[in-house]
């Protein structure tokens, strides 16, 4: 280490307090972190690309430091689903100091993993106070049973009014309106589990029955339309 000459001619001054640092929430437990494998935690954080086409949100469960579940889910652009894909390979087995100097294809799951490792260093997880944190697959279990992302995709204009095209049950198929126009509700085909039931030999028609509902005042409706053609 090379010190300059001003500080070599500095008479020495012993150094008073040290406290260390403050505890953050891990875990259910208090830790005073010093190296990056005393970080534990599950948590999630969102990212954006720079022309904001797309977002990212990132999901990791650290453990000891290092990420051992990694749930990347992205909207809006086609070349960040294959940054996606690739980041999933990336992300896991490294540690989160690791992954945060590492080109993870996209800007939008950079600027994710940025916030990410912001929450988790600071003792912001999700799971900071839960005894023992969450296990390795609670990432997974967010998506439910059809392993599908929560997506909310809908469509509307001034003129024509609002076409609600894809919410968290499934792809809408049909929408419910009043004697007002106004929508009371919906059907819609849950994807996933219509293409599981497809994939054990289930007839396509009657997959999509048995994955098929509505919500809200469906039954009400005075007329219904089509949100992709009407």
């Amino acid at each position: 280490m090379i010190y300059s000459n001003e500080v070599e001619n500095m008479c020495p001054v012993a150094k008073g307090a040290n406290h260390g640092p403050a505890p953050i929430p891990e875990e259910g437990r208090w830790v005073k972190s010093k190296e990056i494998s005393d970080i534990s935690g599950l948590t999630h954080g969102i990212g954006w690309c720079a022309p904001q086409q797309g977002c990212c949100k990132l999901t990791l469960n650290v453990k000891n430091g290092i990420i051992e579940e990694a749930l990347v889910e992205t909207i809006g652009c086609s070349g960040m689903t294959h940054s996606a894909a690739m980041s999933g390979e990336i992300l896991i087995g490294k540690t989160i100091l690791e992954a945060l100097n590492t080109d993870l294809v996209c800007d939008a799951i950079n600027t994710a993993m940025r916030e990410l490792f912001l929450q988790i260093v600071y003792g912001r997880t999700q799971s900071a106070f839960s005894e023992d944190g969450l296990p390795i697959g609670a990432g997974l279990e967010d998506l439910g049973k059809g392993h599908r992302s929560q997506v909310g995709t809908i469509y509307s204009t001034n003129r024509k009014g609002p076409r609600y095209l894809e919410l968290t049950e499934g792809y809408i198929t049909e929408i419910a309106l009043d004697e007002d126009d106004e929508i009371i509700g919906y059907k819609y085909i849950n994807l996933g589990i219509m293409l599981d039931a497809i994939k054990d030999g289930v007839d396509p028609a009657e997959a999509i029955e048995k994955a098929s509902g509505q919500y809200g005042r469906f039954d009400d409706a005075v007329k219904t339309i089509d949100p992709r053609k009407e």
